[in-house]
């Protein structure tokens, strides 16, 4: 009890010689007195400036004092670093269409105009073509046609004043007649297809009558014909009709023509061959078999 009393005055004492707000010089501490009703330390007041409670450079350890009873105590306090974060950004250009291959490049096309330039048949070579394409004596007009598509009618281009230099080549006025008309240029066969079914409008009006084919040669050479005659009742005008005899469809009613002029030792054997209409082979199909 006395020596509390005791104590309590020397800290009276030393308040009155040491007022509030001066500190340790030396440790630059403050001394925290004890209370004598509980014995703790009292709180610490902090310096006004120039204190070791004053914060340090970011990349010193600040060192805080902490007086416990007696003998003050010192506590290092790491400080606290905010780092900043930069992300970049890189932008990549890529192909839509990954399968155009490597090169974007595109290739300009380069357009050729292309012009077709036609002169007049010389007469050397109308004179030529009246030999080759001329109707010889006797012929029959089916066979003759025939023969004028074997020699290249259709790859020759005339025009109406240069088709009717060629002459008389059908040795019939009103076909030869019928060859020259029209003006635009057209194929010599598409002439001469013209021609014979103007002068001739109906099928039954080309007597076609043949005698007995004996070898193979001859028999094909009859389909044909009898396919010339289907081209040039045909529809003319039509691009999708045929005008090449080989060919037009080989129909029930050709064939059996065909078999009753064929020689006795042929005959079985072609007429068992039969087929639909629908699904008649070609003349140049049906030629095959024989």
């Amino acid at each position: 009890m006395c020596w509390g009393l005791a104590h309590a005055y020397r800290a009276l004492f030393n308040a009155t010689q040491n007022p509030q707000g001066s500190g340790d010089k030396t440790t630059g501490t403050v001394a925290a007195p004890i209370t004598p009703a509980t014995g703790t330390a009292a709180a610490p007041t902090p310096p006004a400036t120039g204190t070791a409670a004053a914060a340090a450079p970011n990349n010193s350890v600040t060192s805080i004092a902490v007086q416990t009873g007696n003998e003050p105590v010192s506590v290092s306090v790491a400080p606290i670093h905010k780092k900043k974060s930069w992300k970049r950004k890189s932008a990549r250009l890529e192909r839509e269409d990954e399968g155009a291959g490597p090169s974007q490049e595109e290739e300009e096309e380069e357009l050729v105009n292309e012009t077709e330039t036609t002169r007049s048949l010389s007469l050397s070579e109308l004179r030529d073509m009246r030999k080759d394409f001329s109707r010889h004596p006797g012929e029959h007009i089916v066979t003759w046609l025939l023969r004028c598509w074997d020699s290249g009618a259709n790859s020759l281009e005339l025009e109406g004043k240069e088709a009717k230099q060629l002459g008389s080549l059908s040795r019939e006025g009103g076909i030869d007649k019928a060859i020259g008309k029209g003006e635009p240029a057209r194929s010599l066969w598409r002439r001469l297809l013209s021609a014979i079914r103007e002068r001739y409008p109906f099928k039954e009006d080309v007597v076609y009558r043949s005698g007995k084919w004996t070898t193979m040669e001859k028999g094909i050479q009859y389909l044909r014909e009898l396919a010339v005659l289907e081209v040039i009742y045909g529809d003319l005008n039509d691009v999708r009709s045929p005008i090449d005899p080989d060919e037009v469809q080989c129909t029930r009613s050709m064939w059996w023509k065909l078999v009753r002029n064929a020689p006795p030792s042929c005959a079985n054997s072609l007429a068992i061959l039969t087929w639909k209409d629908r699904d008649s082979p070609t003349v140049n199909e049906a030629a095959s078999n024989l």
